[in-house]
């Protein structure tokens, strides 16, 4: 998948910042080339639970923001995110007293 094509599946418009941004946290995510169309098909499953993924603005990685309405979506959202992180094999981060996650990268 190209860089602006993600971009703008991602809801950006893809710009000289933004595609410098993702390449570099396409070189800090351990193993992205295994994992990048899984992080495209969560952003996609996510939608329905007002939730998404993004590029992270203060780390090279995704981010996961959970922004959810209701506490039932918010923990659908979280399951998820643990169902994407187990089957896929991709290591996630939770951010203490935030509904966010970081995408770490592949296990193997």
């Amino acid at each position: 998948m190209l860089r602006e094509a993600m971009l703008t599946q991602l809801g950006y418009v893809p710009n000289p910042a933004l595609l410098k941004q993702l390449e570099d946290i396409e070189n800090h995510t351990l193993g992205f080339d295994k994992i990048k169309k899984h992080i495209m098909d969560l952003h996609e499953h996510l939608k329905v639970d007002k939730s998404y993924v993004a590029l992270s603005n203060s780390n090279d990685c995704f981010k996961i923001k959970i922004d959810s309405p209701s506490p039932e979506m918010i923990a659908e959202a979280h399951e998820k995110i643990q169902h994407f992180s187990e089957k896929f094999k991709v290591k996630v981060k939770k951010l203490d007293k935030k509904e966010t996650y970081y995408i770490i990268g592949f296990e193997n």
